[in-house]
């Protein structure tokens, strides 16, 4: 198993923004990440006892594209240069299943389609339970040296 300290020397997100929990190789020698959904995370921060729950649409594809990132780190399939970043480029063939709320524990399948220098398109899911609560067609994502991007104004 995969955990969190390993994870972070791989991604460069952080609390809150870091939303993968740990990888487990399964018996056929696939990759999987899992992120388990919790009431604490700081979006539930102003829902009500009677509000939706629902986690955010947003945040399951953010999550599924870090454990893209976690999968091409630790495969070598690809190799990914050292001081680049992943940027996710298009999407495509993007359905969501049923909701997804605290206390699940999400699966994330990521699959190696094509890689040409610099580029790799993969493809997907997300699971809960079995049940498909995510799915992708094909993500083309593209490694560029950190150094040569813009820094918004106010960051660190």
């Amino acid at each position: 198993m995969i955990g969190v300290a390993e994870i972070k020397r791989l991604l460069p997100h952080r609390y809150p923004m870091l939303l993968v929990d740990r990888a487990m190789w399964t018996d056929d020698g696939a990759l999987v990440v899992v992120k388990a959904i919790t009431c604490n995370e700081p979006w539930y921060d102003d829902i009500g006892d009677d509000d939706d729950h629902g986690y955010p649409g947003t945040l399951l594809v953010e999550s599924w594209m870090q454990a893209a990132g976690v999968v091409l780190c630790l495969t070598g399939e690809v190799d990914v240069p050292a001081g680049h970043v992943m940027l996710a480029g298009k999407l495509s063939g993007l359905t969501f299943g049923r909701r997804v709320v605290p206390g699940d524990v999400l699966h994330h399948d990521v699959r190696i389609v094509r890689v040409v220098p610099g580029t790799v398109i993969v493809s997907g899911e997300t699971t809960v339970g079995g049940e498909v609560v995510l799915s992708l067609e094909r993500v083309m994502l593209a490694f560029r040296p950190a150094g040569t991007l813009p820094v918004a104004e106010g960051a660190r």
